[in-house]
């Protein structure tokens, strides 16, 4: 990692994994793994060089400023309350850190691997959030559909393969049980759902707190097993400009408490640990609380964000023992528990909505 001190908060560089190291299976490359994932590290690392990536990033970055901006009524069709927003468009439905209801970006979500997962009529009630159906704006934005797809099946098969090395490095430390692979849990699972993201633009946002580091995104931990994420675009009235500040973007705070802004190649996709494979590889591999900062001062009025993101996780029925030792989510009392994920996704569902199924 490399470390620059312009400022009172460092910036590091991701740990980096070219795309040609990474899909051979016979390359070991466990150090880079734990230096990025393991006790020690930021819980995230980046790929480089992944053939076709940047158009297929390019494609559907550039349609979410169009998204947010279709008509209320076509984006209230494109709502799923059922599923607690987690198909199709959500806005203004999620809490911040501060209780309050999260109005500063937009959301779509959908599962880019499957429309319609296969599942039961007891799984559809129990588990609404990933069971459900993905919802597309065909008839007002039909480019979405193919090009969400495209990116969230390409960062997928390169999770995968970030997912079998931190199998080869977990199994050095501990005798891993079939169930604990990450690369099978992951390959089996019909839960991955994409995220596409934009940022309202500052003037827009009345709750917009520039001078805090969580400003755009408030401090959390994924839940899931390997999130998947673009660098972001940001753009003014549609047109794609370059970050007017240098100091916003992706925080994360150190296993020593220090936080620091990490920093990624524009072409490069970058993966972090979720909570689910830090309990999985009995914490080997560790999880981060992190956040985004929004650009400050005059030149950032206006400005917007976009973004998308991969959650890569269990399936709902994947059990999940949470040890005495486990911290996380400790107002849900979550010790000597076991659940199934699709169980503990409903649970934190709980927390950060304030619409109840």
């Amino acid at each position: 990692m490399s470390l620059s001190s312009d400022s009172t908060v460092p910036t590091v560089s991701t740990v980096t994994i070219s795309y040609s190291e990474l899909k051979e299976s016979n390359i070991d490359l466990s150090a880079r793994i734990e230096e990025g994932f393991g006790p020690n590290g930021l819980g995230i690392l980046s790929v480089k060089d992944v053939p076709g990536y940047s158009a297929l990033r390019q494609n559907l970055l550039q349609l979410a400023p169009r998204l947010a901006g279709l008509p209320e009524e076509v984006k209230r069709e494109l709502e799923d309350p059922h599923s607690r927003y987690n198909f199709g468009w959500s806005h203004g439905k999620e809490k911040l850190e501060s209780g309050k209801l999260d109005m500063l970006k937009g959301s779509y979500y959908a599962n880019p691997l499957q429309d319609v997962p296969t599942s039961n009529s007891y799984e559809i009630q129990r588990y609404p959030s990933y069971c459900g159906s993905n919802i597309w704006p065909r008839n007002s934005l039909p480019e979405l559909e193919g090009a969400f797809k495209a990116l969230g099946k390409l960062m997928f098969e390169v999770g995968l393969m970030v997912a079998y090395h931190c199998d080869q490095y977990v199994s050095k430390g501990i005798k891993q049980h079939e169930k604990q692979n990450l690369e099978k849990i992951l390959l089996g699972s019909r839960c991955h759902k994409g995220r596409l993201l934009y940022y309202f633009p500052a003037q827009e946002s009345s709750t917009h707190d520039n001078d805090s580091i969580s400003s755009w995104c408030g401090w959390h931990t994924d839940h899931g097993s390997l999130t998947g994420l673009t660098r972001a675009i940001f753009s003014r009235d549609s047109v794609e400009v370059p970050c007017p500040d240098p100091a916003s973007g992706l925080y994360i705070q150190t296993r020593s408490g220090q936080i620091v802004k990490v920093v990624y190649g524009e072409d490069e996709i970058a993966y972090q640990i979720g909570e689910t494979t830090s309990i999985l590889s009995s914490g080997y591999l560790c999880a981060t609380p992190h956040c985004v900062r929004a650009p400050q001062g005059e030149e950032a009025r206006g400005l917007e964000r976009s973004t998308f993101a991969l959650f890569m996780q269990p399936d709902w029925d994947q059990k999940l023992t949470f040890p005495k030792e486990v911290t996380i989510h400790e107002e849900l009392c979550l010790s000597d528990e076991v659940l199934t994920f699709g169980e503990y996704t409903e649970k934190l569902l709980n927390k950060y909505y304030d619409t109840k199924p």
